[in-house]
């Protein structure tokens, strides 16, 4: 190196790889990822965010097929189920042109002439990269659109709409088109869809970035739910079995302070169980919960089959297995507490799968 070469300098803020980003590449953001959607993936996406929207439809369906007359997800609602809005699902590689949606309002206007189906409250399109510039304009000028689906029914729809006949604008379909509100009709921007669909239970699993913090575990009320009377009975049971007495309270149970320490750190896992099963409603998918208790049954099962000297060691040994298995394959395993592996165990004895007296 001669004297007038100088060394490359050192970056002052050198990019640090994540060992995640190593094993599944960066993060792909939300708005690129919905581009990367089947049409039956995005249909869906739009059918998870309606259908959280709970406060203000009754019901969502997805109709999309081939016999859908021109609806992709349609939501009825809440206070009258003759009132309903429809979101047109347009997986498409570029913002939505005029073109790309005359069909769409000619089915509308063709099929609720007919009387198939009533016109719709809203009417709105949701696309992967939104409305273009010249489609967004227009969606705000109703009567220049009732007037460009017009002018280009004989190019875009006429032999379109069925596979079986050309539909003429005239008569009184061309009555109906003149008379509908073209005012129903608008675009969802793709950020403001994605923003609203991450409040709902799907949106981790359809884009990742971890579960969200868990929130504090309530403690038991001092008088048992009803909800508990299933597990508790069957510890009323196993204790009964271990020290050949009935046992139907806590003031049979005498001076064994170790039973009633059981009795409540049962209840404690119970309730943080339950707090687990809320949070995973919450946050994922039906049944996800119930696969994690699906999980934690078949790894207990030889235990609870396995010969004790009675109930309650029964209840202690299937306890014991649970707080040691391996749930690494499943979504929540980041979220489950030691606590939440006994619970599960009381659950499934409040459910009747487990049995400390006897075998099950």
């Amino acid at each position: 190196m001669t004297s007038s070469t100088k060394p490359l300098p050192t970056p002052s803020n050198p990019v640090a790889v994540a060992s995640d980003t190593v094993v599944a590449g960066p993060a792909i953001p939300a708005l690129d990822r919905i581009k990367l959607f089947n049409c039956d993936e995005w249909e869906y996406f739009v059918l998870e965010w309606a259908d959280s929207l709970r406060s203000t439809y009754s019901q969502v369906e997805r109709c999309g097929s081939s016999g859908d007359m021109g609806r992709d997800v349609i939501a009825f609602d809440i206070n009258d189920s003759r009132v309903w809005d429809n979101f047109q699902c347009k997986h498409y590689d570029h913002a939505l042109r005029p073109t790309d949606i005359w069909i769409e309002l000619a089915k509308l206007a063709y099929y609720t002439q007919l009387g198939e189906y009533t016109v719709p409250r809203a009417y709105a399109f949701v696309a992967p990269y939104g409305a273009g510039t010249k489609l967004s304009n227009l969606l705000r000028k109703p009567e220049e659109l009732r007037q460009g689906l017009k002018d280009n029914w004989d190019g875009y729809c006429k032999t379109y709409i069925t596979s079986t006949q050309e539909v003429k604008l005239e008569g009184d379909l061309l009555a109906h088109v003149d008379g509908m509100d073209f005012s129903i009709f608008s675009a969802i921007p793709p950020l403001r869809l994605i923003d609203a669909h991450a409040q709902t239970r799907w949106h981790i699993a359809r884009f990742g970035g971890g579960l969200p913090p868990r929130p504090e575990v309530p403690l038991p009320p001092v008088v048992p739910d009803e909800n508990e009377a299933g597990y508790i009975e069957q510890l009323w049971e196993a204790y009964a079995d271990h020290l050949n007495v009935e046992v139907n309270c806590v003031d049979d149970l005498g001076d064994r302070t170790d039973l009633v320490e059981h009795l409540s750190d049962s209840r404690v896992e119970f309730f943080s169980a339950e707090a687990l099963r809320t949070f995973s409603r919450d946050t994922l998918p039906p049944r996800e919960f119930e696969k994690l208790q699906d999980e934690v049954h078949s790894g207990v099962k030889d235990e609870v089959r396995a010969p004790h000297n009675d109930g309650y060691a029964r209840a202690l040994a299937v306890v014991k297995t649970a707080r040691a298995l391996q749930l690494t394959s499943h979504p929540l395993v980041s979220k489950v507490s030691v606590r939440d592996r006994g619970g599960i165990c009381h659950q499934l004895a409040n459910d009747g799968r487990v049995k400390w007296v006897g075998r099950k």
